[in-house]
């Protein structure tokens, strides 16, 4: 038989197709917005902009005229919308926003960082996203606080970005893959599920034809035997009246018997499938399938060649199964990677085949029975089927179907069990889904927490106190005060000359923090002792902003 079978090279990605499928993914994501969805997300927009705009209890002391914060309010929801198209972009341009400007706005960060954990989904783009919003928020940090510097300042600006960005960025990674994982568990429970029926409904059928066939071959054959000697018994000449008439009977209920053998057999031969579908659902109906799948954004070509010939109805059916069950495939196990079905009029059976290429991302396999009852129709066919993977990657499902509709080689009764392959055992990345996320947030947790307390340990001696401050007189010699003056460790509050007033000409100043600060006075309190020709020439107090 000529080989129909060739080798299928793997397609370039497509450029051109890729805005269509962009919006027509997002399309369908447009069809399924619910009343839910839509006040979850009204609700998330009043919860920060009360937070970050409006009262701006978050962002603090900072007020802007009516105009100015109706403006940032609306720039605020332009980019949290931004998010349900371009989550990454949204997330990079509210790290820049946020944090290079006083307005603040930590609640759309923190929101935004866990929509892009969570609709990002290849890990590549991920660690980008993540490296990309760590750079901006280094930049905006050194424009919107150059006075906190220093080993402390630059801890101050890795732990914001760890709570406010990463924190919620691994957490809606961690959920993203739970959901996925969820998702992906009811799916093939109700595959197998699915799948064990038609195995079991296969099986019936061969059951019931094996009982069909005994009755025929044996009991047939004896009811066949009862009524033709019953027959030739009713014409011997040496027979009364009374023997005839037996015979008679016999030879009627023989009749009879048999009539109804094999109404019994026509009931067990008979397929549960509707015969209407089976005339529907033909090889002539491969082009719907085909249309079918190209509508739902699969990449799919059909093929068809030589001669169409008349088929048998189970023939044409199965044709049409085989087509249906390689596109169900490899638009399950191979997202996105281009497919190709031919049907081919061979000189002596039809050809269809099913293959498509490598995909995308490497998938977990699991066991299914989908191609079982697929080997099992072809094979009641009278075909032959193969199916497996390629050289060059992809998979393959072909098969042969005779012309004629032929008695299906070794449909003779079997006394093995039928062999049904079990569901695979979870691999380790569906085993383990969501963990990595979920212990990189929790070591998150931990170094910001652990680098606190040692910092919170540390004893810090170098403060004035109110009455060392006050019996510092202007004129002492500089000796005389500094010998005073208490060294030793300082607070860790990085460069504690900022927001002080230009010092002295021709003066040499120390700053020190003072022992008593108050919350209310939203700064740090610092003092400065200023020295010029050997005395004290000026002592003074400021805040350092916060």
């Amino acid at each position: 038989m000529t080989s129909v079978v060739q080798r299928l090279r793997p397609d370039l990605p497509d450029l051109r197709e890729a805005p269509a499928a962009f919006l027509r993914d997002h399309a369908e994501r447009l069809g399924q917005v619910t009343p839910w969805r839509v006040g979850r997300e009204v609700l998330a927009i009043l919860v920060f902009l009360g937070l970050d705009v409006f009262p701006g209890w978050i962002s603090g002391d900072w007020r802007a005229s009516g105009w100015m914060t109706m403006a940032l309010g609306a720039g605020y929801v332009l980019i949290y919308l931004t998010r349900l198209l371009f989550p990454a972009l949204a997330l990079l341009t509210a790290t820049w926003v946020v944090f290079s400007a006083e307005h603040g706005g930590i609640a759309l960060v923190v929101m935004l960082s866990y929509a892009a954990g969570y609709r990002i989904a290849p890990w590549q783009r991920s660690l980008l996203t993540a490296v990309l919003a760590l750079a901006l928020h280094m930049f905006a940090w050194g424009v919107s606080t150059p006075g906190l510097s220093g080993p402390f300042g630059q801890w101050v600006m890795l732990t914001v970005y760890c709570m406010v960005v990463a924190l919620p960025f691994l957490v809606g990674r961690y959920a993203a893959q739970r959901n996925a994982l969820v998702a992906a568990l009811q799916e093939r429970e109700e595959r197998v599920v699915r799948e064990r029926r038609m195995v079991s409904r296969q099986v019936r059928l061969r059951e019931r034809n094996r009982i069909a066939q005994d009755m025929h071959d044996s009991l047939g054959h004896r009811l066949s035997l009862i009524s033709v000697h019953a027959g030739a018994l009713a014409l011997d000449t040496g027979l009364g009246e009374r023997q005839r008439e037996a015979v008679r009977v016999l030879r009627s209920a023989a009749l009879t018997a048999m009539e109804e053998l094999r109404g019994v057999i026509g009931v067990l031969r008979r397929d549960e499938e509707p015969e209407e579908d089976q005339v529907r659902r033909t090889v002539d109906a491969i082009d719907e399938l085909v249309d079918g799948a190209r509508r739902a954004g699969v990449r799919v070509s059909l093929v068809r060649g030589g001669q169409p010939v008349p088929l048998p109805v189970k023939v044409s059916h199965a044709a049409y199964r085989i087509a249906q069950e390689g596109l169900t495939n490899a638009n399950k196990h191979a997202p996105g990677a281009s497919v190709q079905v031919t049907v081919k009029y061979e000189p002596d059976a039809l050809v269809v085949e099913v293959r498509n290429n490598p995909p995308r991302a490497k998938l977990p396999s699991g066991g299914g029975f989908g191609l079982v009852g697929l080997g099992e129709r072809v094979r009641l066919a009278g075909g032959m089927l193969h199916v497996g993977e390629l050289p060059a990657g992809g998979f393959r499902i072909a098969a042969v179907l005779p012309y004629e509709d032929t008695a299906a080689a070794g449909d003779e009764p079997s006394d093995d069990p039928v062999d049904v392959e079990a569901p695979a055992k979870p691999t380790g990345i569906r085993k383990w889904a969501g963990v990595g996320s979920i212990v990189l947030a929790g070591i998150v947790v931990l170094v910001v927490v652990g680098g606190y307390t040692w910092i919170g340990s540390q004893p810090i001696t170098k403060v004035v106190s109110e009455e060392l401050y006050d019996s510092v007189a202007v004129g002492q010699p500089e000796a005389e005060v500094m010998a005073k003056l208490p060294g030793g460790a300082e607070p860790p509050l990085g460069d504690i000359k900022s927001d002080s007033e230009p010092e002295p000409a021709g003066a040499t100043c120390q700053y020190r923090v003072a022992d008593v600060q108050t919350y209310s006075s939203r700064g740090t309190k610092i003092v400065r002792f200023c020295f010029a020709g050997g005395k004290l020439v000026e002592k003074k107090t400021h805040l350092q902003g916060m």
